[in-house]
């Protein structure tokens, strides 16, 4: 898989696929996953678009420098690797914590943006003594000592049991994330507070959330949406992975949007 170097010598792995002369489209992924977890969406988007995904800093084949990072530097990620790609504009989706850069590129970055997809995330996700505790959890004893409760948030139980391949693929990206990485992204959400710069986001914007989602539950999804002037509201009938657990609903929702 083609690496880019950025400006602060990290190395980011990313993929391009579907036809070159489509719309470019960057899909950034969850906290504790890879580019993978696009796999239920490509087959349709890259129909009609350029589609490019990346592992974000600290996870998948992208590199894992010692933390903390901020959500500046995640957002300047994803910057450097569209200028390396001499791409201006383009559509962009992020869920949970590449939504969280999808905010950042909105409001700091907007003439980047030609459509922003915000799913399942939120701009607060407070209180940082939480985060505190889940990063020296991890730093002492690895993914493994949070994978089983991340999994338990992230789909609904009758997903988990009519689904167990599906879970079983997320669970080993999440058992693969270099705890390094998980935890400098940790840092990057425990200071990240966006609520009030949300309404500089310029851009058409579609927020995405779930209903049974523990992780940024409804309240976080409507709050967006309020604070991002004629915004989209779509909530599915899933936990926090609604683009693995409702597939096609988020597939059918993105697609919509980005035309």
């Amino acid at each position: 898989m083609p690496l880019i170097t950025l400006d602060d010598g990290c190395n980011l792995s990313y993929r391009i696929e579907g036809p070159a002369d489509a719309p470019p489209l960057v899909l950034s992924n969850s906290l504790g996953t890879a580019m993978a977890m696009w796999e239920p969406q490509l087959a349709a988007l890259t129909r009609h678009y350029r589609v490019i995904r990346y592992d974000s800093r600290g996870h998948g084949a992208s590199d894992a420098p010692a933390g903390p990072y901020t959500m500046e530097r995640l957002g300047q990620d994803v910057l450097g690797l569209l200028d390396e790609l001499d791409i201006y504009r383009v559509r962009f989706c992020g869920l949970s914590k590449g939504g969280m850069v999808g905010q950042w590129l909105g409001i700091n970055a907007g003439q980047r943006l030609e459509r922003l997809v915000l799913a399942n995330t939120a701009a607060y996700m407070g209180p940082p003594q939480g985060w505190q505790g889940r990063m020296e959890l991890v730093t002492a004893q690895g993914m493994g000592a949070v994978t089983e409760a991340v999994i338990e948030r992230w789909f609904t139980p009758g997903f988990v049991a009519a689904q167990p391949a599906a879970v079983d693929r997320v669970r080993r990206l999440l058992l693969a994330t270099q705890p390094q990485g998980y935890v400098g992204c940790c840092a990057a959400i425990r200071d990240m507070d966006q609520r009030p710069q949300l309404p500089a986001i310029a851009v058409p914007t579609l927020v995405i959330g779930g209903t049974q989602d523990p992780a940024t539950p409804p309240e976080k999804a409507e709050e967006l949406h309020a604070a991002i002037k004629d915004s989209g509201l779509v909530m599915l009938n899933a936990a926090h992975l609604s683009n693995v657990e409702q597939a096609e609903a988020f597939t059918e929702a993105l697609l919509t949007f980005l035309a």
